[in-house]
């Protein structure tokens, strides 16, 4: 238990540095040095921890975002999944536009994409055992995959354009759009 609090914690410490040094350069500027030297930690403790700052970066991603949505129970809460994710991105706006900005909205839906799918592949699968069907896989692969490239680009669309959606307009579409898929899957059985 030791070994992983003290994992943890080294992983926490290089996150919170990779936060700071986004607040100042871009994603793409950084380096493993500036990470290490501002941590106090050897090239050999990071790369023991990551493969490189871009799995760095998404782990601080789903552990900040990515894992507490999946404690959610989304077949009731994903009104409330939507709006965390929200205020995740509002009060880490700088460290989303600075990965965006230096990889692109292409490569930041690549970079979520298999948590995104894992997150709607769950609800899915939720949704059938709920609702006591018997889903083609092959069509809960597409349909995990549809609203996987909707939801993931719309999220990433708001949060570098902000300031032009209507926050509870967007959560009202994003709430309706999951409740109208998960009350269509009532109508669908093979």
């Amino acid at each position: 238990m030791k070994h992983e609090v003290t994992t943890y914690n080294t992983k926490r410490v290089l996150a919170n540095t990779l936060k700071a040094l986004m607040r100042t350069k871009p994603f793409s500027k950084i380096t493993v040095s500036e990470i290490i030297t501002a941590c106090k930690i050897n090239r050999k403790t990071f790369y023991y921890h990551f493969e490189d700052i871009f799995a760095l970066l998404k782990w601080m991603f789903e552990e900040e975002a990515i894992e507490v949505v999946k404690h959610f129970d989304l077949l009731a809460d994903y009104e409330e999944a939507i709006r965390f994710v929200m205020k995740y991105v509002d009060e880490n706006d700088y460290i989303i536009s600075c990965a965006y900005d230096s990889i692109g909205r292409d490569e930041m839906k690549r970079f979520f994409y298999t948590d995104f799918v894992g997150v709607v592949t769950s609800v899915i699968d939720a949704a059938e055992e709920n609702l006591n069907k018997n889903i083609d896989p092959d069509f809960k692969q597409y349909v995990a995959k549809f609203y996987t490239e909707a939801l993931s680009g719309m999220l990433i669309d708001w949060a570098k354009e902000r300031d032009k959606h209507d926050r509870d307009k967007v959560i009202g579409y994003l709430s309706s759009i999951i409740g109208f898929a998960l009350k269509s899957m009532e109508l669908y059985d093979r």
